[in-house]
């Protein structure tokens, strides 16, 4: 293949684009906001967790303290009926029935009281962990928007430098031949760098030392003719500081 010496070096001004291009790619995915807003996420999740389970606990005190009034009222009004039952005369076996009903309920009343007072504690030292919960989840909730800005921040820079070299590449192409920018093409789509300036026998795609019989026929080959490295089979550009 031939192509003019200024196209061929006008190639090397492309692969130092793509390469910082490749340079970009590889910075947008090894961000460490990328694991910092993993990590602020689950942590997110987990403070929702930890209030969900905290407040349903304490639904489901509210609903027994709820219940328990409930049945304190209707002894505490029972208690009442019966008292003025016995007030208002009634014979002697039925105020012996009323009055055992009436230990009964007093019995009934202080337990119910007692078993009251303990979930009210336990609602009580519950307000607690909600209050803590939702401290948590607020934290954790404040970090996931500083990482995310972060992040976003990051990324922002990336796509203005990104779009910078996007256009310099869209201004290098058209002053390549169609043939070389092929064949440099073909090579980047394998993975590979497409194209590197031979200087002091290296290959400055692979950076390898090149061998001197190698570098022999490269010195003889015509000007305008285009040679590949012999380890990586990059465009390998011979300018005036390639030393031959």
């Amino acid at each position: 293949m031939k192509a003019a010496p200024t196209a061929q070096k006008r190639l090397l001004d492309l692969a130092q684009v793509d390469a910082e291009l490749t340079r970009l790619a590889h910075r947008r995915r090894a961000l460490p906001e990328h694991a910092e807003l993993t990590a602020a996420e689950e942590r997110v999740r987990a403070g929702k967790d930890a209030l969900v389970e905290a407040e349903t606990a304490a639904g489901d005190l509210d609903r027994d303290i709820t219940r328990l009034e409930r049945d304190i009222d209707g002894v505490r009004a029972r208690t009442e009926r019966d008292r003025a039952l016995l007030a208002g005369g009634i014979g002697a076996k039925q105020a012996q029935d009323l009055q055992h009903e009436l230990e009964t309920l007093a019995r009934r009343q202080s337990n119910l009281e007692d078993e009251q007072l303990e979930v009210m504690e336990q609602r009580e030292a519950l307000g607690g962990n909600l209050d803590h919960a939702g401290r948590v989840l607020a934290e954790a909730e404040g970090e996931l928007a500083a990482v995310t800005e972060r992040r976003d921040t990051a990324i922002a820079d990336l796509d203005a430098a990104e779009a910078g070299r996007t256009r310099d590449r869209a201004a290098i192409v058209p002053d390549l031949p169609e043939d070389l920018l092929a064949v440099y093409e073909q090579r980047r789509a394998g993975g590979r760098v497409g194209a590197g300036l031979l200087r002091e026998r290296r290959c400055g795609a692979c950076r390898l030392e090149l061998d001197r019989t190698f570098l022999g026929r490269v010195k003889a080959a015509a000007a305008d003719e285009v040679v590949f490295c012999e380890e990586c089979d990059a465009i390998l550009v011979r300018t005036g500081e390639s030393g031959l």
